[in-house]
């Protein structure tokens, strides 16, 4: 099974709305990249592959890394800009925002005990069949999770923020998705 981390993003952190949604991309990717091991493992009953092994360890990482990541870039850049906004619209997303967090804190807590049974995986071969039923329970359930929330987020709440935030506000979000990945931007431009 090759790797594929996706598409390279289309957007940089001067466009921090677009970034977050080529995030979502990849999220998708590795998530249906782990659904796809576990399938063509007869889920989990079989031996990893090289090339599964690999696939797997990489979706872990991205999960690990790059996921809080982006949900600190939701929750603590952009979020609380729209919560400040004076716009009628952004109020009327407050109830959508609370469930995007909401959303973020189950995901988290499916992840951790996906990351459990992968490396229980990994470490010691085909897992019992309860373990890889569980597994392909929190897989689907995080895949129905995501296709709600990514598509509320791009279609949504991402647009609403290109209208409602302005030019310093977005490049402020930028800087600080930077940042948080160690990486320096410019100052706003005045």
């Amino acid at each position: 099974m090759p790797i594929n981390l996706g598409t390279k993003p289309q957007h940089g952190f001067d466009q921090p709305l677009g970034l977050l949604s080529d995030c979502h991309r990849r999220i998708e990717n590795f998530l249906g990249m782990m659904i796809r091991v576990l399938e063509r493992s007869q889920h989990g009953n079989k031996p990893l592959e090289p090339q599964e092994r690999e696939a797997l360890e990489a979706a872990i990482q991205y999960f690990d890394v790059a996921g809080p990541r982006h949900t600190q870039d939701e929750e603590e850049s952009l979020f609380p800009r729209l919560r400040a906004s004076n716009d009628p619209n952004a109020h009327a997303a407050l109830a959508r925002m609370q469930s995007l967090e909401e959303d973020h804190r189950h995901a988290d807590t499916m992840h951790a005990e996906v990351k459990q049974l992968c490396r229980r995986w990994l470490e010691t071969g085909p897992l019992p069949v309860a373990d890889s039923h569980r597994l392909g329970q929190l897989l689907g359930e995080l895949q129905h999770i995501y296709t709600r929330h990514l598509s509320l987020e791009d279609n949504e709440l991402f647009p609403l923020a290109a209208r409602v935030l302005n030019h310093q506000q977005l490049e402020e979000v930028g800087q600080e998705m930077a940042r948080r990945r160690g990486l320096s931007m410019p100052g706003p431009q005045r």
